[in-house]
C-alpha cells in the first residue's frame, strides 16, 4: 500500500474561494478538511490579496504536499473571466510561495474523474463528492468544487485508475477553516 499524500484542491472566485483537502494514494482518499473563503477588501487588489493570505494560512495550517486548481473557463463576461483569472493567480500564487507543486483541471476534466461524466451537473458533483470521502453535513458548494478538485488530482496524478473508491476512515471531522 502506498502512503498518503495530502493534496488541496482550489475553486477559485473573486467572491468565495472554496477549498478541500484529503489524503489520497490515488485508489482511496480520505477527507481531512474543507471550507471557503470570503474574501473581503475594500478594492480588488486587497481582495487578491485576501485570497493569497487566506490560502496561504490554509497550507500552513494542513500541509499539503500538492496543489490542483480549476483552469479558467471562457465566459461571455470577459470581466467575469479576467477577475476569475487574477483571483486563480492570486491562489496559485500562495501555493508556489510555499514550495508546492500545482496543477490545473478543467471544469470537464473534474467532472468526468469525480462522476464519469464530464458534462455532469452541480448537484451530481457534489453527491459524489460527499458519498465518495463519506462526508455527512452539508458542503458549501465552493468547497465541494475544491474537494472535488482534489479528487481528480489525487486519481488523475498519484497514480490510481480513474475509478474512485469512497472509504468510511476519516482523518479529521472538523469544519476546517473559514475567514
Amino acid at each position: 500500500m502506498k502512503a498518503l499524500t495530502r493534496v488541496l484542491g482550489i475553486d477559485p472566485g473573486s467572491t468565495i474561494t472554496g477549498y478541500g483537502v484529503i489524503d489520497s494514494d490515488g485508489v482511496r482518499s480520505v477527507y481531512v478538511t474543507h471550507g471557503h473563503i470570503r474574501v473581503k477588501g475594500e478594492s480588488f487588489p486587497e481582495r487578491l490579496g485576501h485570497i493569497h493570505e487566506a490560502i496561504g494560512d490554509v497550507i500552513d495550517h494542513w500541509n499539503p504536499t500538492s496543489a490542483a486548481i480549476e483552469q479558467v473557463f471562457i465566459s461571455n463576461n470577459p470581466m467575469s473571466a479576467l477577475k476569475l483569472g487574477q483571483a486563480r493567480g492570486a491562489a496559485i500564487t500562495a501555493v508556489v510561495s510555499r514550495g508546492l507543486s500545482m496543477a490545473e483541471y478543467s471544469a470537464r476534466t473534474v467532472k468526468q474523474v469525480v462522476t464519469g461524466s464530464g458534462a455532469a451537473d452541480k448537484s451530481a458533483v457534489q453527491t459524489l463528492v460527499k458519498s465518495q470521502l463519506d462526508i455527512k453535513r452539508v458542503v458549501q458548494v465552493d468547497a465541494g468544487d475544491g474537494l472535488a478538485i482534489a479528487l481528480c488530482h489525487a486519481h488523475s496524478a498519484l497514480g490510481g485508475t480513474r475509478a474512485i473508491m469512497p472509504t468510511s476512515k476519516r482523518r479529521s471531522r472538523g469544519r476546517g477553516l473559514r475567514w
